[in-house]
């Protein structure tokens, strides 16, 4: 490989010689390029027969090595090109292996998993604090928990359950309040109705209409529950 190099090299300078450096080499290349492209060419050959001669020394390891850095390059080209679809895979299994947790989807989409048990469970964030919440299409409205609303500092004083709300499984005497914020993944409402069901009336929150009516759309589809966002 050395020798090649020098053979090239000293083709190269004998072209110079011979054009007198005077004029263009063929009408294409100018003679202070070519003597440009000789000297990278002889730092390059150097390098590469220095290299050579250290990788022949010990050719099966560092043919193993060689072929490991390959393989991690053809996995980093891979995972780039196949991104979007390895996130929506993690992001089902990690809703298989949680239910409840928001994965995101396309457009800002968010995918709930469906419970043993048959009922969707969603965490949300309300006021910036974390809270478990069933989806109910048959609740009027957000209603909290008494005990979780507390959790929020939110405590309706008892003349202030005037108000029902419809739910899957009746009817209870609620607090109207204002939430600052009801968070699931990236879908964000703001100033949203809800209400706070009288002690001991709820077991526990319920994703009512107030939000669910504010959203461009959502649907259950098997056992996914689909909320799009703006």
């Amino acid at each position: 490989m050395m020798y090649l190099g020098l053979i090239a090299i000293g083709l190269v300078l004998a072209v110079l010689i011979l054009t007198d450096g005077s004029s263009s080499i063929g009408g294409v290349i100018e003679p202070d390029q070519l003597a440009g492209l000789a000297w990278g060419g002889t730092i390059l050959t150097l390098v590469v027969a220095g290299f050579w001669h250290q990788f022949r020394e010990r050719i099966g390891e560092n043919l193993r090595n060689l072929l490991i850095w390959l393989a991690l390059g053809l996995a980093c080209v891979l995972a780039f090109s196949y991104r979007d679809r390895m996130q929506s895979v993690g992001g089902r299994l990690l809703g298989d292996l949680r239910p409840g947790t928001a994965v995101v989807g396309p457009g800002g989409s968010v995918t709930v998993t469906r419970r043993a048990n048959g009922e969707f469970r969603v965490e949300a964030e309300v006021n910036g604090r974390t809270q478990s919440f069933a989806f109910d299409t048959g609740a009027s409205a957000v209603v909290l928990t008494a005990e979780n609303a507390a959790a929020l500092g939110i405590r309706p004083e008892p003349g202030e359950f005037s108000s029902r709300v419809s739910t899957a499984n009746g009817t209870a005497f609620t607090a109207p309040i204002l939430l600052d914020s009801l968070s699931i993944g990236p879908i964000t409402e703001r100033r949203v109705d809800a209400m706070v069901a009288k002690p001991g009336a709820l077991s526990g929150n319920l994703l009512g209409q107030s939000f669910l009516t504010r959203l461009p759309s959502y649907e259950v589809r098997g056992d996914r529950l689909i909320l799009n966002g703006r």
